[in-house]
């Protein structure tokens, strides 16, 4: 399986301004993502998408590629992520170049543990999934089961959709929700509109490495945690 490491790092961030490459730990944020994608034994070639000169110089320093800028339209605010891969690998079809899957690498989630990634692509390359996303368990009190959805009415409803509460704990299904730290899917599921496709396995992270950077709370909070877990990465 031929995959495309991609690490979208568009330039004006508002919550945390020119995060992508302001120094956290004495390197730039963009560098702890780098690093996990060029650490990976089975992606194929890892490429920076930015609109941004100086996090394009940046991730060339960090060993990324570079291979274009990305189109203003393709790096507002409100751009959603699936057409910047798309763009990606349309990219490359052009160049004469295909590619199996994606692995999309969040530079705001800079922390996995060693190994994680390549745990990732192993279960996903066995598996017949369309794509596969690192996720953590969602604690019991916000379970679906355990949370609700305001009716029209002001009543509450089961998020589920059920009628009946499930009361006890131990009876509550395992849920989980996506930590941001990998996504993985087929080339052909992201070329005909897809992020997930219809079948999603999925890769139980660490919840010690959880940081998603968007706030300047995110940072100090990074901040924090690489002082106390600086020789866990």
């Amino acid at each position: 399986m031929k995959i495309l490491g991609l690490i979208p790092a568009r330039g004006g961030s508002k919550g945390v301004p020119g995060k992508n490459i302001k120094s956290l730990g004495g390197k730039p944020l963009l560098a702890y993502t780098a690093e996990t994608a060029l650490g990976s034994k089975y992606i194929a070639k890892t490429i920076l998408s930015t609109d941004d000169s100086d996090i394009a110089s940046t991730g060339k320093m960090l060993g990324l590629e570079v291979p274009f800028m990305r189109p203003a339209e393709l790096a507002m605010d409100q751009t959603p992520t699936l057409p910047v891969i798309i763009h990606a690998l349309e990219y490359y079809r052009e160049m004469g170049e295909d590619f199996d899957a994606v692995c999309l690498l969040q530079a705001t989630s800079p922390f996995r543990a060693s190994g994680i990634l390549d745990m990732a692509i192993e279960k996903f390359k066995n598996s017949k999934a369309d794509s596969l996303v690192s996720v953590l368990e969602v604690p019991d009190h916000y379970n679906p089961h355990w949370t609700f959805f305001e009716e029209g009415s002001g009543y509450l409803q089961i998020a589920t959709g059920e009628k009946e509460l499930i009361t006890r704990r131990q009876a509550l299904p395992k849920a989980y929700f996506r930590d941001g730290s990998i996504y993985l899917t087929k080339a052909s599921v992201i070329l005909n509109g897809s992020l997930y496709g219809e079948k999603m396995s999925f890769l139980k992270n660490d919840p010690a490495f959880y940081i998603n950077i968007d706030t300047q709370e995110d940072w100090i909070k990074a901040e924090n945690w690489l002082r106390e877990n600086q020789d866990k990465l």
